[in-house]
């Protein structure tokens, strides 16, 4: 199958089709069980999952995977759903995925009573669409195990009560799990979700492991279990700047400099397009041959290369002309950077962005195994799997210290591979044996220079599915930039600039992967301006809907200590107060969904993130929440970085004071350093 095949905006289907796409979502589970559906090999799948349970805990998977059908079925799905457990390591109920095709259609073919509802089943649909999802028909958008939901079950039973709500009822979602539909009213959240919420002494790996396979808690990453999720483009902006801002750092220009990394699939597969855009040679590795070719279908990386000699001639040749263009190497990262040292090819930039979070189940692969004997090994004997993982990280650690000792700047990426590394042994560590030897890219990056003043990745999806009402909203987000461009402080107009120089060039980008959809740096008053200036535009019938939202990887919401809170210096890193306060601010400020998460980003029980989703409808309600919500999604961030003593945040809080009169945030006194000289 293309992979692009699954992701038509402007496909036209018939008046037929479409009702029979509403009957559809309107049955949920339906009363007649489809025929089990063949497993389709060309489709990218999760790998097998290690065995977990025990032989009673097995018994209790299938008990909590049948309670979803009448007894009269569970004769005729026991054995298919015991052969999935076995062989796959989850029941995902295969024989239930829909036949339609999945998508973000246009908001007005999806039925139902509430507006909002419909919007959040585009979103689902968006994050489940072939070109989108990494591992689709295991309902996994990116991240290796960042679901939307557990089973097709869920989304069925899902589907059907977004149907059926109403502006006085609330859907409440457990890790996946519909639990129902609660009276509320109108201005509360149509949803909340949670994924993965577990008592903290129950937050190892294997935890989740056994939990997920039970059925019973799963991990969403964060716009994937919160149903926000834009296709790689959501972190191509950042991921555009931080690369711009590297080259800065080491006051290197872009133009013929060489920048290195790995991970194609999910959200590491914009680092290409990123580097592109950022005007460098990047080589980012994959292991995985289907990710690998869909990017390169997707226009979203230039070359594929299979050979280590011909990837070496490649780069040399791109150096001496000064090429913008990025390499897919297809196989393991660590052979390319030994490579690159063998022959004494200058890395300027270097980074990793494989799902480290997820070590042992697909998130890194060693060196020196084949992807497929990989993928035997870490479900068949998986502690010879994390042994090798473990080796190969120290090859990587050794290989990258070489570069860097040669002048290259290499950060981590968020991606926990310094955590990861430190716990295999590499040589990772500073010398005072307690710090890392390298930054997190948000310490010396995208954390002083962007979060602290209160940038950060808001992001927006037409509900119409029209691709020129995103062109429209990508000229009212400039202009609204532009003019505040024209009066912004000097701490900020680097950031401003380079947000002007994203969107005009947002089109010509090609970025769009499923829905319409855009992201854009913004702080809290650009955010807020941008958005009414689109609910405006609704309103006079200009464009239709706006969904509004953001990334976890932002100034507010995440508690992460080895990433958006990494330049967190005053002992608070491990707390996560700032994720519990956004997400509850969120849901009584006008936010349309709100979601808490334990993992998303660097891993199960490393880190907890809230995230929102807003229907901007042309009314003033709207209008009102979304100055109130945002206003506060971001701020919420900017005081804790600013209690933390950090310069830029407490330059951008006290600005905030000046421009919000109801805003009163308690500010940190410094110590000089000569009292504690002792």
């Amino acid at each position: 199958m293309n992979p692009k095949s699954n992701s038509i905006p402007n496909t036209t289907f018939s008046d037929t089709d479409k009702a029979l796409f509403k009957e559809q979502i309107q049955q949920g589970i339906p009363a007649i069980l489809p025929q089990p559906k063949p497993f389709e090999s060309n489709i990218n799948h999760a790998p097998k999952r290690k065995e977990i349970l025990s032989a009673d805990e097995k018994k209790l998977a299938l008990r909590n995977a049948l309670r979803y059908f009448d007894p009269k079925d569970h004769a005729e799905l026991l054995p298919e759903f015991r052969a999935e457990l076995n062989n796959y390591g989850r029941i995902y109920m295969y024989r239930l995925r829909p036949d339609y095709q999945m998508r973000a259609r246009p908001i007005d073919e999806y039925p139902g009573q509430c507006q909002q509802a419909k919007a959040i089943m585009l979103m689902i649909q968006n994050n489940l669409d072939y070109a989108v999802a990494q591992h689709p028909h295991e309902l996994i958008t990116y991240g290796g195990n960042g679901a939307v939901f557990q089973n097709w079950a869920q989304y069925l039973l899902t589907m059907q009560y977004l149907s059926q709500m109403t502006e006085d009822q609330t859907l409440t979602m457990y890790s996946g799990h519909p639990m129902g539909l609660f009276p509320s009213h109108k201005e509360a959240p149509r949803v909340v979700v949670t994924n993965g919420m577990v008592i903290p002494n129950y937050s190892q790996p294997d935890d989740l492991e056994k939990m997920n396979a039970l059925g019973v808690s799963q991990y969403g990453q964060m716009t994937a279990g919160s149903y926000m999720y834009i296709g790689p483009q959501g972190i191509v902006h950042g991921t555009t700047i931080t690369v711009l801002n590297g080259f800065r750092k080491i006051k290197k220009t872009p133009q013929g400099s060489l920048f290195v990394t790995s991970g194609l699939g999910g959200m590491s597969g914009a680092q290409p397009k990123a580097g592109n855009i950022a005007g460098c040679i990047t080589i980012c590795a994959e292991v995985n041959p289907k990710m690998t070719h869909i990017r390169q279908s997707q226009g979203w990386i230039n070359e594929v290369i299979e050979n280590l000699d011909q990837l070496v001639s490649r780069v040399t040749l791109a150096k001496a002309n000064n090429e913008v263009v990025s390499l897919a190497y297809l196989g393991n990262v660590v052979d390319v950077w030994e490579k690159l040292d063998q022959e004494n090819i200058h890395i300027d930039l270097g980074s990793d962005q494989t799902s480290l979070h997820n070590p042992w189940a697909g998130g890194y692969y060693p060196v020196g195994i084949s992807f497929e004997e990989a993928n035997t090994m870490m479900a068949q004997n998986p502690e010879l799997f994390k042994q090798k993982v473990q080796e190969s990280l120290r090859r990587h650690t050794d290989a990258i210290n070489k570069h860097t000792a040669k002048g290259t700047y290499f950060f981590d990426y968020g991606n926990a591979f310094l955590l990861e590394a430190s716990r295999a042994g590499a040589a990772i560590m500073a010398k005072n044996a307690v710090d890392f030897k390298y930054p997190s890219y948000v310490q010396d990056i995208m954390g002083p220079m962007c979060f602290d003043y209160g940038f950060g990745p808001f992001r927006w999806v037409c509900a119409s599915g029209k691709p020129e009402d995103l062109q429209k909203t990508d000229t009212l987000a400039c202009a609204v930039l532009e003019e505040m461009a024209k009066t912004a402080p000097t701490e900020i107009q680097q950031q401003m600039q380079d947000n002007i120089t994203w969107i005009k060039g947002a089109q010509a980008n090609q970025l769009v992967v499923g829905s319409q959809a855009r992201i854009l740096y913004a702080d809290a008053q650009g955010r807020v301006k941008i958005a009414e200036a689109f609910n405006q535009a609704i309103a006079k019938g200009h464009i239709g809907p706006v969904i509004l939202g953001r990334d976890h990887h932002d100034v507010s919401g995440t508690d992460s200590p080895y990433r958006e809170t990494a330049n967190i210096y005053d002992g608070s890193r491990y707390t996560a107060d700032m994720a519990i306060q956004n997400v509850i601010g969120d849901s009584f400020r006008g936010a349309t969904w709100v979601s808490i998460h334990n993992g998303g980003g660097v891993g199960w029980g490393e880190v907890i993130n809230g995230g929102f989703g807003m229907v901007l409808d042309g009314s003033k309600e709207a209008s009102k929440r979304l100055a109130s919500m945002l206003f506060w999604d971001v701020n919420n961030g900017i005081s804790r970085r600013s209690w933390a003593r950090n310069e830029g945040a407490i330059f951008a809080i006290k600005r905030a004071m000046e421009n919000e009169p109801l805003l009163k945030v308690t500010l940190p006194n410094s110590v000089a350093d000569a009292l504690l000289d002792f």
